[in-house]
């Protein structure tokens, strides 16, 4: 009997594993969650480009068997708009983590939405800078420890779904590592779509998040917090905006059809 080979040894580099990432990182969950979209859509992995800056998540492209661009922070877009410009048929999907994206890359976040850039953006959101130490991040959680924020953050998180559907993306959606089922129809449902899509994906880190902030170093701890915060689109239309400040809102919050920038300086129409 012939067994089904496993997506993510289909498609990983033979010599690339074991990774770099610490036990309980939601990182790994993340590269499975892909790499099973990936092999139910049929994608070439010649086709497909991979690229990330600097960070934990920003590591996943450098174990797929794909062309993959690894380089400095915040710049991915900024890499993504030139290979699109220089050949538009090549998939392109961006792993970056909430620090990468929306820090010192957030421009490049907002003018990429704007113009509907047709790349797959995917957001490893482990709510601070990890791979530097569990300095505060822009999606930290008001009021808590950090690194750097000893007596707690003092500022709002930004809500980078809700960036991305103001700055004009086409495709957002939200998830959780402990929503495989649905990361992956997210993911499957980013890279059909023409125009720039936005998969955020709130994941565990144990490491330096779950002890600075929860003062535990178990992932299941950490996971079971994210759980506890988290809820549907549906179950957040009853909360009051006061409600909904320490929640994670999960589901699609948009898919629009519409032109799609190709890199260039002309647009096409779907």
């Amino acid at each position: 009997m012939i067994q089904a080979i496993n997506p993510v040894r289909k498609y990983t580099r033979p010599d690339g594993l074991p990774h770099m990432f610490c036990p309980g990182c939601g990182c790994g969950q993340i590269m499975n969650f892909f790499l099973q979209a990936v092999d139910d859509l049929g994608i070439n992995p010649k086709n497909l480009v991979g690229i990330g800056g600097v960070g934990c998540a920003a590591r996943i492209p450098i174990y797929m068997e794909m062309d993959a661009l690894h380089g400095v922070h915040g710049r991915t877009l900024g890499w993504a708009s030139g290979i699109k410009m220089q050949n538009p048929d090549l998939d392109i999907v961006i792993f970056a983590g909430d620090g990468d994206a929306a820090s010192i890359g957030g421009n490049h976040f907002i003018q990429a939405a704007r113009r509907n850039l047709d790349v797959t953006f995917i957001i490893v959101n482990n709510l601070n800078f990890a791979m530097t130490g569990g300095q505060v991040a822009p999606t930290t959680p008001e009021n808590l420890v950090t690194m750097t924020t000893p007596y707690g953050s003092s500022e709002p998180p930004l809500d980078l779904c809700e960036l991305a559907v103001t700055a004009g993306a086409t495709y957002v959606s939200r998830w959780t590592t402990s929503h495989p089922h649905q990361t992956i129809k997210a993911f499957k449902e980013a890279f059909s779509h023409k125009g720039f899509s936005m998969v955020e994906v709130i994941s565990q880190c144990p490491t330096h998040f779950g002890r600075y902030a929860l003062g535990t170093g178990d992932p299941v701890k950490v996971v079971n917090w994210i759980n506890e915060r988290s809820i549907n689109r549906k179950e957040a239309e009853k909360l009051s905006k006061e409600e909904k400040k320490e929640k994670f809102i999960l589901g699609k919050f948009t898919e629009i059809e519409e032109k799609v920038h190709s890199g260039s300086t002309s647009y096409e129409t779907e």
